[in-house]
């Protein structure tokens, strides 16, 4: 029997570049129906498969009049909206309180009395909790305590999600658990996805896809701090596979880390994704950058391996050479993106 067959499951943010991969997977593994709620700041409708067991709702989780027609009929619900990117957000933290906190706590406090769902799973951010240093990393673990002083308001936004599913399982039983993400990649992220969000970050908020993009097009890739920033960089279908799994083994409202446990330079990520396309621009090299105290960093993974069963499978290389030739296939539709945003840039 397929994990999910015949369920009814809400995947917020099911648009989304990690959403749409999730709500393929679902669909493979049985699903009924999946209503998908996003309201395409970060996204696109093109990124959902054509499949009549799927259903669009083009708005935001905390529009009160979509609310009212959101009744206690999913066995699951996946929470994955949020306003992309530290940059984006230190930009407009009004705009990353409205796509990040609120669309928690509203979604949060309107199925707090739901009977029928047996688990909701929301997506936290690894960065949010992860010790700030330049110096050796240690794993991060899944500890609650969280230091104040975070790096911008995005940071602050997946955090304050955290602490709204503590409250309202503790206070109704709402079957949360909490998704720790570390830095996803792969097939599917559209560079500029969706809206204009104020700053050249709205393009190039992500590493990976950006340094893709442009060593295919042999340009120079740019580095901050000689690179020697790390990240645990993930492969998006391991962490739909990890979402599924919080789904139907995860104990509320426990967290867990969707991680590797690989540590990765950014330095590193740079001359690896240059030599698998061939592109021989020299890297050029910047300051640090003034507002990111996040230094090194990488996920355990000892948790949701004993919990859940869940282990990252995909290598980087593995992982970088499918996003490649993903990003091969999609150039026209990439660039399109990109140059609808360059408007804006331009203009300012």
């Amino acid at each position: 029997m397929k994990r999910f067959e015949n369920t009814n499951v809400l995947v917020v943010g099911g648009a989304g570049f990690v959403g749409s991969n999730l709500v393929r997977m679902l669909l493979a593994e049985g699903v009924a129906r999946i209503e998908v709620v996003d309201n395409l700041l970060s996204s696109d409708p093109e990124n959902l498969p054509n499949d009549p067991r799927v259903v669009l709702n083009a708005c935001s989780i905390a529009d009160d009049l979509f609310l009212k027609s959101l009744t206690d009929r999913f066995d699951y619900i996946w929470h994955l909206a949020t306003f992309h990117g530290n940059q984006s957000s230190i930009h407009d933290p009004l705009a990353d309180h409205e796509n990040n906190t609120l669309t928690s706590l509203k979604l949060f406090n309107h199925i707090r009395d739901f009977k029928r769902v047996k688990k909701v799973v929301y997506s936290g951010a690894g960065c949010a909790v992860a010790e700030k240093t330049f110096g050796p990393a240690e794993a991060t673990e899944e500890t609650d305590l969280v230091a104040i002083d975070g790096d911008s308001p995005y940071s602050l936004s997946k955090i304050f999600g955290e602490f709204y599913a503590k409250y309202f399982f503790k206070q109704y039983g709402t079957p949360i658990v909490r998704a720790r993400f570390q830095n996803v990649y792969g097939p599917g992220e559209v560079l500029g996805a969706g809206r204009w969000r104020g700053t050249p970050a709205t393009v190039w908020r992500n590493v990976t896809p950006s340094f893709v993009w442009k060593a295919l097009n042999g340009e120079g890739l740019t580095v901050e701090n000689e690179g020697i920033a790390t990240r645990d960089f993930i492969f998006v279908s391991d962490v739909a596979e990890g979402l599924m799994a919080l789904a139907l083994k995860g104990k509320a409202p426990e967290a867990y880390n969707i991680a590797t446990g690989v540590e990765t330079s950014i330095s590193n990520l740079a001359d690896l994704i240059n030599r698998m396309t061939e592109n021989r621009t020299p890297i050029t090299r910047l300051p640090k950058r003034a507002w990111d105290h996040s230094g090194k960093r990488f996920g355990s993974t000892e948790k949701a391996k004993r919990d859940l069963g869940f282990e990252a499978t995909t290598s980087i290389e593995d992982g970088l050479e499918a996003t490649i030739r993903w990003t091969k296939e999609n150039r026209k539709r990439i660039d399109h993106s990109i140059q609808k945003h360059n408007i804006h840039m331009n203009n300012k």
